[in-house]
């Protein structure tokens, strides 16, 4: 009887083992699975300037590729100048869903494809490069999803022509600001942002009481409009063939962070904590793209509405360079790489200039500027 139990034992023993041996040896097969597309918008054609070669070009992003697994994947943005990608390069690799380049890379690609922007070679200023982005599930590059190519136009630009203003801008109106309800009264820009120019921004002191504020694109003109949507932190326009939005409401007097995303028509508005700000006597622009070089400051006109946002109007500015700076001195100055727009850090770089006429915008609070060119 014993033997009998010794050898059942040792049968289910075996079984056992077996059952094990074969739920280890489980392969679970990755597979592609969907497509890969890009979920940014493109430009029609994008203009590069050598002055703005640090600010980004384009922020490529894309949808989640599918291996029907959980693993790591990893992306890559691949360029081509023939177009067929068989002179493919990967020019970036992330884990992420996005690779920005500059407009300094899109330089090299025009330069690569053959552009020229001198008017004595008989070579286009004009012409495509092509991308893509290719996934790849961890390190096994036979798996792999692969996006449909994307071109981008690429102009460049000769130094003599004129550059035309392609970036959106929006200004104040609206009696909870210095302008009041004139939509042409040196009114105060908002802060693009240098690495996203559909998002803008602005640190300033707000009051109450009245109607609020809406933003205009155009001085001079009521549309388009943007103001407040139905929803939630919803921003809505009239590009003039709609109805005005509503007003963004002030509920108190007081310093206020306001940001605008006019391509997720979102926004937010909360206060602000200036009690500890820095006030200056004086701020000015001074640089080799000035007309007193490095030596003299030419000063910018403060606000009486908010002591923390200054202007000048009409300047002429050369190529080259420029920094704001407090109080005729060196002690405290703001610069930054981006050209155009963005936010400089104290003791900064130089911003790159191209020659022209601008109206300018400068808040101290948090070193956000904004060269407009003047027609």
């Amino acid at each position: 009887m014993k033997t009998i139990k010794y050898l059942a034992l040792l049968l289910i023993t075996v079984i056992s083992f077996n059952a094990c041996e074969s739920d280890d040896s489980i392969t679970y097969i990755a597979q592609p699975t969907g497509e890969l597309t890009f979920t940014n918008a493109f430009l029609e054609e994008y203009i590069l300037i050598p002055s703005a070669s640090s600010n980004i070009g384009e922020r490529f992003t894309w949808s989640d590729a599918d291996f029907d697994i959980q693993t790591n994947i990893n992306y890559e943005l691949q360029k081509s100048i023939i177009g067929d990608f068989t002179d493919t390069e990967v020019i970036g690799t992330t884990t992420d869903n996005s690779y920005a380049v500059t407009i300094g890379d899109l330089l090299s690609y025009a330069e690569e494809a053959g552009l020229d922007s001198d008017d004595a070679t008989e070579m286009s200023d004009t012409g495509n490069v092509y991308f893509r982005v290719r996934a790849i599930l961890g390190t096994d590059a036979t798996l792999e999803i692969i996006s449909e190519t994307q071109a981008l136009n690429l102009k460049l630009i000769n130094g003599g022509e004129t550059v035309e203003e392609t970036f959106k801008n929006l200004f104040f109106v609206g009696d909870a600001t210095a302008p009041g309800w004139n939509e042409n009264n040196n009114n105060p820009a908002l802060i693009r942002h240098s690495d996203n120019e559909n998002l803008f921004s602005y640190k300033g002191y707000f009051v109450s009481g009245g109607e609020g504020f809406k933003l205009l694109e155009q001085l001079g003109q009521w549309q388009p409009q943007w103001g407040a949507g139905a929803g939630e932190n919803e921003a809505a326009v009239n590009d003039g063939s709609g109805e005005d939005p509503s007003a963004f409401t002030i509920a108190a007097d007081g310093y206020y962070e306001f940001t605008i995303n006019t391509e997720e028509m979102t926004y937010a508005l909360v206060d602000y904590d200036a009690s500890a700000a820095s006030t200056y006597t004086t701020i000015g622009i001074l640089g080799d793209a000035t007309a007193g070089g490095w030596d003299a400051d030419a000063d910018m006109t403060q606000s009486t509405f908010d002591q923390h946002i200054w202007n000048i109007n009409g300047v002429e500015l050369a190529d080259g360079e420029l920094k704001f700076r407090a109080d005729d001195a060196w002690d405290v100055s703001w610069g930054s790489a981006n050209a155009l727009s963005g936010f400089g850090e104290l003791g900064g770089a130089n911003i790159p200039v191209t020659a022209g006429t601008y109206n300018i915008w400068f808040n101290d609070l948090d070193g956000g500027y904004i060269l407009i060119p003047v027609e």
